[in-house]
């Protein structure tokens, strides 16, 4: 079973193309007598290459459960646990995601599973507690 983020991944990806529509649209606005230099090419394109490298970590999130384990993709790093090292996991009310813990009391968040999400957030904790042995 894979867990993604809904709400999240929904405003990320939005972002995203709402940043490059009104990055465009300015460009191609501006009076023709304003032209760009390098220099603010380039800034301009690294700033927006982050924000858009920002927002997709945030939507490629997910949980996967297997017979092994869990996968975990937060952002750009990924966790392979076994489920023989899990001790439970917790998530408060009003917590923005739940967090994995560990027996030996290493704690991994599990970023892919969002409270925001509701129903849907609990549903998957409850099934992630159910597989812990």
């Amino acid at each position: 079973m894979t867990y993604r983020p809904v709400g999240a991944r929904i405003v990320a990806y939005g972002s995203s193309v709402a940043l490059v529509v009104v990055t465009i649209v300015i460009g191609v606005a501006l009076p023709s007598d304003i032209e760009f230099t390098v220099p603010e090419l380039i800034t301009l394109a690294l700033t927006l290459g982050a924000m858009l490298a920002v927002l997709h970590g945030i939507g490629r999130s997910y949980v996967r459960a297997d017979d092994t384990g869990l996968e975990i993709l937060n952002g750009y790093r990924r966790h392979h646990i076994p489920w023989d090292r899990m001790k439970g996991i917790s998530m408060n009310t009003g917590a923005p995601w739940p967090t994995l813990v560990l027996k030996d009391d290493d704690r991994v968040l599990l970023f892919a599973i969002q409270g925001s999400d509701g129903a849907t957030a609990r549903a998957a904790v409850d099934d992630l507690v159910r597989r812990i042995p």
